[in-house]
């Protein structure tokens, strides 16, 4: 399992480039020229981005994207959940289905237990820690 997909990466990747402009209105072109992502991968990050607004969106001559909240306030594990929902580190399938011994493992319990730690570290890391 990946902890960070694709569509994570390039969403966290363009939050940081747009975060480092100041509240400046940041055109797709010179995020796909700078971030170097292909620009339908990145329209459809962009696009989900301000459905679950984290980013403003302008049309037309001088249009493009901008934060919608402070850096501060956008963290990873918002992007995770937008990105990758039910994140888990460990997910107890066997043969496609749930494992019968889940209540009563072990290693469960202490998968879960890092879980939650990781979780936890993750929702303290913001757009605004990363640019520094």
């Amino acid at each position: 399992m990946k902890l960070i997909t694709r569509d994570t990466d390039y969403a966290l990747r363009a939050l940081c480039f747009i975060a480092k402009k100041n509240g400046k209105i940041v055109a797709v072109p010179e995020l796909v020229r700078e971030l170097k992502i292909p620009r339908p991968f990145l329209r459809k990050i962009l696009q989900s981005l301000h459905k679950h607004g984290v980013l403003s969106a302008y049309k037309g001559a001088g249009g493009g994207f901008k934060l919608a909240k402070p850096a501060k306030r956008i963290f990873l594990f918002d992007l995770l959940a937008i990105y990758q929902q039910d994140w888990h580190l460990n997910e107890c399938l066997f043969k496609k289905m749930l494992c019968p011994n889940v209540r009563k493992c072990a290693l469960k319990k202490k998968i879960d237990k890092i879980e939650r730690f990781v979780k936890k570290e993750l929702s303290l890391i913001s757009i605004a820690s990363l640019i520094g």
